[in-house]
């Protein structure tokens, strides 16, 4: 938890503000790829169905398609947003964030 300690030093909350809508068992369930299995899956469901009953037509789905792209989108430029501040506060001789390849929500074992 030293992470998340110099992380709220620096100012930087680690994760993201969206939260979880879709349920590992839906997820599985549907058959969404584990690659897959973030904040937006809850969009990815219906798009796949979408894209599986029009043939994965490239002018069909655009609506969902629309919505999962954005979703995408904004998780990104969070991530960014955060690495900036926390790229920031090392320049300026905080403390050192290590952000953790493995989340701590993640259930290990």
């Amino acid at each position: 938890m030293e992470a998340a300690a110099a992380a709220a030093a620096a100012g930087v909350q680690l994760g993201t503000s969206k939260p979880q809508i879709a349920t590992q068992a839906e997820m599985a369930e549907e058959r969404v790829p584990i690659a897959y299995r973030d904040q937006c899956a809850h969009l990815l469901i219906p798009l796949n169905k979408c894209r599986v009953s029009e043939f994965y037509l490239p002018w069909k789905c655009k609506p969902e398609r629309h919505a999962y792209e954005k979703c995408e989108y904004e998780l990104v430029m969070e991530r960014m947003l955060k690495m900036q501040k926390i790229r920031e506060a090392q320049a300026k001789g905080a403390a050192t964030i290590v952000v953790p390849l493995i989340p701590s929500t993640a259930k290990l074992g």
